[in-house]
Formats: structure tokens, sequence, C-alpha cells
């Protein structure tokens, strides 16, 4: 074989060229096989997109649907259903549409709605029948009427859309019901009803240690008491679900005394219950700590918290019959103490400090805003300085002053955790 015919070695140069110009062509094929998956995965993708929405449309001869926590019938859809109103729509409107045979859900309104609601501690509307007759809130009753009590807060429980307080006492004309057999017991005949009404409070928790001062049948009067004056009711197992200005505000209250944490369950069904009933905004009142206590004990900081974790939007307690602090917890306010209020248990009682806790609510659809817009107004429990005369009224200028700086101090005994501040009371107290 000839020189001429044989290879020549290739130069470096020409080496390097040659591994570029194979590398180019195992990146192009590279490039074109991956562009032919993408193109393939694409068209299956494009294809299972297409089935599922024809899928859904021939469903609809079989769905099943749900309207306000009803079944329709087999074979029934949203859009040709006739009779059941879905979840939020109109009634008049989805009447109108079923009678047409096309019925379809109305979409939440998404109008803010703002909510005021004002909130007073223990109201003790009788007397103990081993009290003084002749300086007995009866006897006030007896001689002023029932709309003595309530006047000189009259103007500030007009002023908002719902009034809460705690009834600790029993309304009953049976003079033949055996007293318990405890220190105190209170109660008063069932006219007495209408000191509510007649000072705009609309709404009475009835989970206390007096709700059963004459046995349980002087707190089925005092219920019925309650109704015949248009009072709603709320307690132990009784929940409330009802309408302000077109939201559904539920309401809870709890009486922990003698169970303490034993009342978790109750608090979480309860709470469960009236979420399930539509409240939009949930209200929880206990009855709750240790008479004379300035700071919240262990039992109160847990079940406050744990409402507010259930979802609380507000929590406010009473027992004590003295003021105890605020805490602001996962951004909802925890209102420990809120005193006496109307009191017909003493005459002379150790504190008359009390206040009114306000807030108002912005709701916006099926939600509340979040924030709190709050205030506190400093009260006594009485209109005389130096003796109960179970008319409460606003406090101003240095006695007003005094009952907020008390009520910031007693703030600060509250043991904090990481998910909670102080409630600052002095930058939000409203002198009425």
């Amino acid at each position: 074989m000839s020189s001429d015919n044989q290879k020549k070695p290739l130069t470096d140069r020409e080496r390097r060229a040659l591994r570029q110009k194979r590398k180019r062509e195992q990146e192009r094929r590279r490039f074109f096989t991956i562009l032919a998956i993408a193109v393939v995965l694409l068209g299956v993708l494009i294809f299972g997109i297409a089935s599922c929405v024809n899928g859904r449309k021939k469903n609809t001869e079989t769905v099943n649907p749900v309207f306000n926590g009803q079944s329709a019938p087999s074979g029934t859809t949203q859009d040709n259903v006739v009779g059941f109103v879905p979840v939020n729509a109109d009634p008049a409107s989805a009447e109108n549409a079923g009678a047409a045979g096309t019925a379809s859900p109305t979409p939440v309104d998404q109008t803010p709605v703002t909510i005021t609601v004002s909130l007073a501690g223990d109201c003790t509307l009788g007397t103990d029948e081993y009290f003084d007759y002749s300086t007995s809130l009866n006897n006030y009753c007896e001689t002023y009427g029932t709309a003595y009590f309530m006047e000189n807060v009259l103007d500030i429980f007009s002023s908002d859309d719902l009034t809460i307080s705690n009834m600790e006492s029993v309304f009953t004309d049976n003079d033949y019901l055996p007293r318990e057999d405890k220190q105190f017991a209170f109660k008063a005949p069932t006219y007495f009803a209408q000191i509510l009404p007649d000072g705009n409070i609309e709404a009475m928790n009835t989970a206390n240690n007096h709700s059963m001062d004459y046995g349980y049948d002087s707190r089925l009067d005092t219920l019925e008491a309650l109704d015949n004056v248009g009072v709603i009711h709320f307690g132990y197992d009784e929940v409330q679900v009802i309408d302000v200005k077109g939201v559904k505000v539920g309401l809870v209250g709890i009486y922990e005394l003698d169970d303490h944490d034993e009342r978790i369950p109750q608090l979480k069904n309860n709470i469960k219950r009236v979420k399930e009933q539509g409240a939009v905004l949930t209200i929880v009142v206990f009855h709750w700590g240790n008479e004379l206590d300035e700071a919240p004990d262990e039992y109160q900081t847990l079940l406050g918290r744990m409402a507010i974790d259930e979802g609380a939007d507000l929590v406010v307690g009473s027992h004590a019959h003295i003021v105890q602090g605020i805490e602001t917890y996962k951004g909802k306010n925890i209102v420990y103490g809120l005193g006496n209020f109307c009191f017909g248990g003493n005459s002379y009682p150790r504190e008359m400090d009390t206040f009114i806790y306000r807030q108002t609510f912005t709701v916006v659809g099926n939600k509340v805003m979040d924030g709190v817009d709050a205030s506190v107004i400093p009260c006594s429990v009485s209109s005389d300085y130096y003796y109960n005369n179970y008319q409460p009224t606003p406090q101003y200028g240095e006695s007003g002053a005094a009952i907020i700086d008390k009520i910031q101090q007693r703030t600060y005994y509250i043991p904090l955790t990481e998910d909670s501040e102080y409630f600052d009371v002095e930058g939000n107290a409203l002198y009425w």
C-alpha cells in the first residue's frame, strides 16, 4: 500500500474541531428530543382538560347538590332545582327564579357592615330575703319604677346595635319555691324583667352561680320572664344566633366556677354549634374567676384564649365583683372582668367602679375584618358617691380617669404569651 493512501494522524487542532462538531450534534439531538417530549405532554394535557370539561357537562344530569343543608332530589341540578334555596341567596329572588326553573345562588354581599356591641357586668336585679328591704333594689323598683335603673346609661345603650349583660338573679312570682342553701340568693318579681328593655339591653347571659337561686323552676320562670319582655337569653347549653343588621351573631355563655377546665368540651361544642348555624360574629361570655381577685387565674386565661382559638371574635367575663384587665390575644380582645353593673347584691359594695366595654366590628361578606376598634366607658354602679342606689352612671374627669387607670394597672397583671399583648385601656377610654 502506497503512502498516499494511508491516513495521516490528526493534528491537535483537528481533534479539537472534531470534538466540537460532535458536541454540537449531540446538543442538537438532545434539544429536538426534549422538544418532541414537550409537544406530546402538551397534547395529553389539552386532551385531558377537554375531557374533564365535557365530563362535567354530562354529569350535571346526575349530581345531587345540597341547598340550605338539604339534599335535592336525585337527578336535580343547581340550574333546574325548584324549592331549594342556596345558602346566602335572597329567598324572594330564589323563589321567583325557582318558579321559572332557573334558580341560582346569589353572591355574598361584600358591602361592609359595622356592628357596635356594648357589654356590661353583673346585673343582680333582685334582693336576698334576709337583706334590709328598705334599702334593697326591690324597694327602689317599687318606688321609682323599672326605667329608673338604666336611665343614666340609656343614651349609650341606645346608640349601639346590641347590648349584652349578665343576669345574676332570678325572676319568679312563685313564693313557694324554696331558697337554695347558700350564703346569698337573689330574686325579684317577674315584672322586674322590664328593667332590661327599658334600659335598651337586648341579651342576657344566664349561666352563673345565681341562675337557680330558688331551684330549677326559678330558672325556668326567669327565662319565661325574659321571653315575655323580648330579651334574648343564652348560657349553659343554650346558644343563640341572632340577626344584627343582616349579620348572624352567635352568643355563647359558659359558667366556669365549679368545673374550671372541665368546661372545655362545652365551650368547644357551643362555639361549633353557633358556627354551624351560620354565625359570622361570635361572642363568648364567661362567668369565672375568683371574687375580689384583681388578676385572672389560670383557668380564665386558658379558657379565654381557647375560645379565641375556637373561633370567638370577642370574650368577656364577670363574677369577681371588681374590674379586671383586658388582653389582646391573636388580634382579639379578652375582657377578663367587667365588674358589677346594676348590682342589687350589696348597698355598700367593696368596689363601686365598673365600665362598659364597647367594640365596633366590621363585617364584609362572611368575614369579620381584622383589627380591634374598642373603647372603655368608665362608670360607677351608683349615681350616689357614698352608697349603691342601683343606678349605673358614667364617670367623667378625675373619677373617670381613676377608673381607667385602675383597669390599665390590672391589665398589666395578666400573664402574657407570645400571641398576646396588653390592651391600651388609657388610650381607648371614652368619657361619654
